[in-house]
């Protein structure tokens, strides 16, 4: 409990929700760093398909570029439409459940929960990528290094909503500082016509191993679509906002909008006119400092704040990935315990399952940035789509004021992530995107089998008119001794109170000490009988449950509630020393029918 206060802090108050919630500022440090983070990652990705046509095929990188900033703006716009329709959150879940139906509802929620949870090993990979690109030594530690930082952006996580925001947003407004400038010095450089410091504006030519086709084309687009990922989150996180939630959710979606296309198209455009190539032991971003800022103090700065804003980047899948399991849970679609918040008012069993299925990630691809984007960007994108085409229904029902430009605006929604989900799905489909394909359906039946379950128990225990109160049952306390003690007088004691048939229950495995216990019971028993029972072997626990199925066969409507005296050592290594027949008997009668199992401890001091 100690480590826990010291990592997470103390419990805060219900009353002291609505001072968490976030100011624009805090919140673009917590849910923007996935999106803006991707550019880290997203031209080279487009990069690495495109030089299999060769270096000359390297200029496609530009046009692509502006069709996905093209796709960001399309995205804006309609996820703002979202959040002012559906101001409470819920995301594509709650969208594509409420206008299209439960199944494709299912469909979008289990895309973007695979999609957290990639999020968060794809950005940690890439970050520690940035730190291994500037100090090559540290490369085959990246595994533990990645793992090490899942384990430090849950415990943040895990102590507030603001507390987070506080502790991201320097971080973050650096490492989009040094990126800007890293940017705007190098086209300041490319303006004046001077020569970069750190090195050749041309690349080595790369030998042609594929023909630049249009299905390469769409290869290189699927691969920079991972720019977009993250843009929903904050439709997921609505509530977390000062009022007026919707204006301020809005308004910092725009702000991101711009500047991800910004840094984006910067970073494109730089490494077309560095003729900068994807290299196996370096980052895009590492050869673009170099070239701009050259091997000085500057370029560990760029370096550094880009393994910052990475590793936040996973951040803003806690953010998104919390809440939306809390409203699966709540539809009773995933466990009721992801549904509720901890004591610091954040909802602490989702954090810790994603931390632990991304290092889970981390530790099968071993840290490989490249292994994981295949997978990718398919999730979000087939709930880009299912969102969209949700909203377009909606406007057809719902109508209203400027329907049918808000009709218009999410229908072009649906129609380009539609489109870009087939594309991504054709181009990344042998390369691993299988598996996700897979794991959704398989998601869906775990949703539906819970909510199956749920069903059952509320069946199973509901009141209903034609139910009367049970009329009242007899009640055999039965105590099971071993010996005769300070612990088993106080089982006794407490068992006098709830029945008045209370039988002690002694096991004979050795009459001599059977003989010593008897003489032992008549002086200290209070009266109560003490029932032995010959036993051939030296099973105790058999014995003593052939006689509890005794007693139900008997009496076919009452109760057998089993007493157990339990000695806790002071330390927890002690119960080591004592023997468990308690732990085996509860486990053995737990689930037994009209059986109540109570236990009374006796602790000892030392």
């Amino acid at each position: 409990m100690l480590v826990k206060r010291l990592l997470v802090g103390l419990p805060l108050k219900t009353a002291q929700a609505a001072h968490e919630r976030l100011s624009k500022t805090l919140a673009l440090a917590i849910f923007c760093p996935n999106p803006l983070s991707s550019v880290a990652y997203a031209t080279e990705e487009i990069l690495l398909v495109l030089v299999l046509a060769g270096t000359v095929a390297l200029h496609w990188s530009i046009p692509l570029s502006f069709a996905i900033v093209g796709l960001i703006a399309i995205l804006n716009v309609s996820y703002r439409q979202i959040i002012y329709e559906y101001p409470e959150g819920g995301g594509a879940y709650l969208v594509a459940k409420s206008n299209i139906g439960e199944l494709p509802g299912l469909v979008a929620a289990a895309a973007l929960l695979i999609d957290y949870t990639l999020t968060v090993a794809v950005s940690t990979a890439a970050g520690i990528a940035a730190i291994t690109s500037a100090w090559p030594s540290l490369y085959e530690h990246r595994v533990a290094l990645g793992l090490s930082a899942v384990a430090l952006v849950v415990v943040i996580n895990l102590r507030g909503v603001r507390e987070t925001g506080k502790i991201f947003a320097f971080p973050t407004y650096f490492a989009l500082l040094a990126l800007s400038a890293m940017i705007i010095v190098g086209y300041a450089q490319l303006l004046v016509g001077g020569r970069p410091p750190g090195g050749p504006s041309e690349a080595a030519a790369t030998p042609m191993l594929e023909s630049l086709t249009f299905f390469l084309i769409c290869r290189a687009f699927a691969a920079g679509c991972t720019a977009v990922t993250g843009m929903e989150v904050i439709s997921n996180g609505v509530k977390a906002f000062r009022p007026p939630e919707p204006r301020n959710a809005a308004a910092t979606m725009s702000v991101m909008s711009i500047i991800l296309a910004g840094l984006f198209l910067g970073i494109s455009g730089l490494a077309y006119y560095h003729g900068v190539a994807p290299k196996a032991d370096e980052t895009v971003v590492s050869q673009l400092a170099h070239h701009v800022f050259g091997d000085g103090p500057p370029y560990y700065v760029v370096q550094a704040a880009t393994m910052m804003l990475l590793i936040l980047a996973a951040n803003s899948s806690f953010s998104g990935f919390p809440p939306l399991g809390s409203a699966l849970a709540r539809d009773g679609y995933m466990p009721h315990q992801m549904s509720g918040v901890g004591d610091r008012l954040v909802f602490s069993n989702g954090i810790i399952i994603l931390g632990v299925l991304a290092g889970l990630l981390l530790l099968i691809f071993e840290g490989d940035t490249h292994a994981l984007i295949p997978l990718y960007a398919i999730g979000v994108f087939i709930s880009f789509t299912l969102s969209q085409t949700g909203m377009v229904l909606r406007w057809k029902t719902k109508r209203g004021a400027g329907w049918q430009r808000k009709l218009m605006v999410n229908g072009l929604g649906a129609v380009t992530t539609g489109i870009s989900t087939l594309v991504i799905t054709a181009t990344k489909f042998t390369q691993g995107a299988w598996i996700v394909i897979l794991l959704i359906p398989i998601l869906i039946v775990w949703f539906r089998s819970i909510r199956s379950h749920y069903k059952a128990v509320a069946d199973q225990v509901m009141l209903s008119r034609d139910l009367r109160p049970p009329l009242p049952r007899r009640n055999i306390v039965l105590v099971p001794i071993g010996g005769v003690n300070r612990a088993v007088i106080r089982a006794i004691d407490y068992a006098r109170q709830a029945s008045s048939d209370v039988r002690a229950v002694l096991v004979d495995v050795d009459p001599e000490e059977t003989a010593r216990i008897e003489i032992q019971w008549a002086q200290w028993g209070c009266g109560v009988p003490l029932i032995v029972l010959p036993s051939p072997y030296r099973s105790i626990l058999e014995t003593l449950l052939d006689y509890i199925e005794q007693l139900l066969q008997k009496d076919q409507d009452g109760w057998v509630t089993v007493v157990l005296p339990e000695i806790l050592p002071a330390r927890w290594w002690q119960n080591i020393l004592h023997n468990q027949r308690a732990l085996m008997l509860k486990a053995a009668l737990l689930f037994k029918e009209r059986v109540i199992l109570t236990d009374v401890p006796y602790h000892l001091q030392r």
